[in-house]
């Protein structure tokens, strides 16, 4: 009797620290590389950093690191290692032959564009989002060619064919480079669909929600629109964006949920979903959600502030909304206690006065989850919207 259930993959993750990420970072961007790795659905079974200067230009690690997680990946036969930083062709060639610890076990070697790109073709689901995903896939794959068919057959099963006369690693390039052509004329005529769409909803205001990946947009869209947008507790599970009529004191809008933002998010990836960030450069405001309760929300609102830069809409007019203000500490001070105000012991009129409260001109702390300050979002958006519907309909105000 063939066994049916699927084996959980085992995982252990490699980061390296340098001059532009010390160990405090690369602990951070291994806890983000371990939640990936969750989301795509294998058990990390170890953690390895390594601090070089330079990544070796051969194995990306030492030698002696590279016999320290061999010894490991044989004796827990593990199924992948995954490192944090992209790994070149050559050293992902390489370090799956070194880690290869017999004949029978196959250890697959991935870096963290790789493991994104798996999740997002996971979570694609119209057949815009699985164009953008596969699209991506392939020009990053196709450098890679050599020793990567089982890569290949997971995304587009069966490429064969051979040419006559032709090497097979060149016939495969041609194919993949036909592919490649193939999928963004297919992302040309679902653009051209999309902007009809976009301009057939009329000159209401848009709104979009952005932000890094997992900080609470879905959560947010759905209590606005009061809508079931699908929300959950993993990265990247919104990749398709979402537009919905909202109503706000009888100011209708069009508010829309993106995919979220991630830090050395893929450039393929970016020009991939250019047609999804359209919905972020054509909105009028932009509501940039941050999880107040990660450690790590200042670097992640400096991703999100790049990303908005790199995509063109750095300009947008902006409000910045503090959520899961539930799933922080805020422990009131006694009143002899002179130590300095910490994340620890910040209350929330304490955060108003705080250096976020400075970030833009309106700064929100709410709880989604909680439904907590709601209100506050609520009459702080409205003002916003109204304001731009006055300057765009002068004489249309009997709404207010």
């Amino acid at each position: 009797m063939h066994e049916t259930a699927t084996k959980q993959e085992t995982a252990v993750l490699v980061g390296m620290i340098n001059r532009s990420q010390d160990e405090v970072k690369v602990k951070e961007y291994l806890d983000e590389l371990d939640f990936l790795a969750e989301t795509a659905g294998a058990k990390i079974l170890k953690r390895y950093t390594q601090r070089l200067e330079h990544p070796d230009p051969g194995t990306f690690i030492g030698s002696g690191k590279l016999n320290e997680i061999k010894l490991f990946v044989k004796e827990h036969a593990v199924d992948i290692v995954i490192f944090d930083d992209e790994l070149s062709p050559a050293q992902q060639r390489n370090l799956e032959k070194g880690l290869k610890t017999d004949e029978k076990q196959q250890v697959k070697v991935l870096d963290r564009t790789t493991l994104i790109l798996d999740i997002f073709a996971a979570r694609a689901r119209t057949a815009h989002a699985k164009t953008q995903v596969e699209l991506a896939q392939y020009q990053y794959m196709l450098p890679r060619l050599t020793k990567m068919w089982s890569h290949l057959d997971r995304v587009k099963g069966g490429i064969g064919m051979k040419g006559a006369g032709e090497k097979e690693i060149e016939t495969d390039r041609r194919i993949i480079r036909d592919r490649i052509a193939l999928l963004k004329e297919k992302l040309t005529i679902i653009d051209k669909q999309m902007e009809t769409q976009r301009k057939s909803r009329g000159e209401m205001i848009r709104v979009a929600l952005v932000g890094y990946t997992n900080v609470g947009k879905s959560t947010i869209m759905n209590l606005l629109s009061k809508s079931e947008v699908f929300a959950e507790n993993k990265l990247f599970a919104t990749l398709d964006t979402t537009v919905r009529k909202v109503v706000i004191e009888n100011l209708p809008f069009l508010l829309s949920d993106t995919v979220g933002f991630i830090r050395k998010l893929p450039t393929n990836l970016i020009e991939s979903f250019k047609s999804t960030l359209d919905e972020v450069r054509e909105a009028d405001i932009l509501v940039h959600v941050v999880d107040i309760s990660h450690p790590g929300f200042e670097d992640q609102i400096n991703v999100v502030n790049q990303t908005l830069a790199d995509i063109g809409a750095s300009d947008k007019p902006m409000l910045m909304v503090f959520n899961k203000i539930d799933a922080f500490t805020f422990d009131k001070k006694d009143d002899d206690d002179l130590t300095p105000l910490t994340k620890e012991n910040l209350s929330l009129e304490d955060l108003k006065k705080t250096w976020m409260r400075n970030l833009h001109s309106e700064c929100i702390f709410i709880s989604a989850a909680n439904r907590e300050n709601l209100d506050e979002f609520r009459k702080v958006l409205y003002e916003r919207i109204k304001e731009l519907h006055l300057k765009r309909y002068p004489y249309n105000n009997f709404l207010y």
